[in-house]
């Protein structure tokens, strides 16, 4: 990893100057790799060019009918994720929706009734003002 930031930035102080001069690499006795302006003696280096950027991989033709293929197959799956989405995010505002009429209907009405197991009861006020409190949590979690 030294060495590649080495080799940076000696290609980086080496572009920057007029005359360019040849950089080499080796491997020493412990595997280590070397980069300098001298090759070392009794030792094999390989010449590196610090001129011309390294050749681009080759990329691999695509059939052409297969690349269309998949194009379409890739907006059918688009497609289907943003309606999933546009249907889940219109649940949550219909959702949203209902808690905020409740807790319109909770604030302003003392007097609310609810149907429990087909019976018709009056909330305490106790009861209420827990229904209030439970209500603005859940808007705040799930609707802001």
């Amino acid at each position: 990893m030294r060495s590649l930031a080495f080799l940076g930035a000696l290609v980086l102080s080496l572009g920057a100057s007029a005359h360019a001069a040849q950089v080499y690499k080796w491997v020493d006795a412990q595997g280590i790799t070397h980069f300098g302006a001298q090759p070392p003696e009794g030792q094999a280096a390989q010449p590196i060019n610090t001129q011309a950027a390294p050749p681009a991989p080759a990329a691999e033709p695509v059939p052409a009918d297969l690349d269309e293929q998949e194009a379409a197959s890739q907006q059918e799956i688009d497609e289907k994720v943003k309606q999933q989405v546009a249907q889940q995010e219109a649940e949550i505002r219909r959702y949203c929706e209902t808690l905020r009429t409740n807790l319109a209907q909770l604030q302003n009405n003392p007097r609310v009734r609810v149907e429990e197991n087909g019976e018709v009861r009056r909330l305490g006020e106790e009861e209420r003002q827990a229904r209030i409190a439970e209500t603005t949590e859940k808007i705040a979690k799930d609707c802001d």
